[in-house]
């Protein structure tokens, strides 16, 4: 199926995607009041992190379910399926090119689903404050 809008307008969609979402901006407020000091989308590490803390060797990337097809919450489009299908699988792909990357320089990486900070945002941060200090006593 053909997609339904010009080149020009889906370019101009696609720029409207806010590169910080709201559920990454309540995560890091959140860290930044229990005193983490980090980085936000920082470009020049692989895979732009949502929160970075190149100190320890820290990454965090935040995940909406449907951009990263989580196994839970993750919907199939009804329309362009053939298109989105290919995008999705593309994103996992992506996401498991950054955990190897990450893992093979010897940094720490942590993912967090959409569903987790809003389920219970304390209890996601809790467990980010926890993952950030042990890879601190680890230096």
């Amino acid at each position: 199926m053909a997609d339904t809008v010009s080149k020009e307008q889906r370019r101009k969609n696609m720029q409207a995607i806010r590169s910080q979402s709201k559920l990454e901006n309540r995560v890091s407020r959140e860290l930044w009041k229990r005193g983490i000091r980090f980085r936000k989308n920082d470009k020049s590490l692989f895979g732009k992190p949502d929160i970075s803390i190149k100190k320890y060797k820290i990454v965090i990337f935040i995940d909406s379910c449907f951009w990263h097809a989580c196994k839970i919450h993750g919907n199939r489009p009804k329309s362009n399926q053939e298109y989105w299908d290919g995008k999705l699988a593309r994103n996992k792909e992506r996401d498991n090119e950054v955990k190897e990357y990450y893992k093979q320089n010897g940094w720490h990486l942590k993912r967090v689903w959409e569903h987790e900070i809003k389920e219970n945002l304390d209890q996601t941060v809790d467990c980010l404050v926890y993952f950030i200090e042990q890879v601190k006593t680890k230096k």
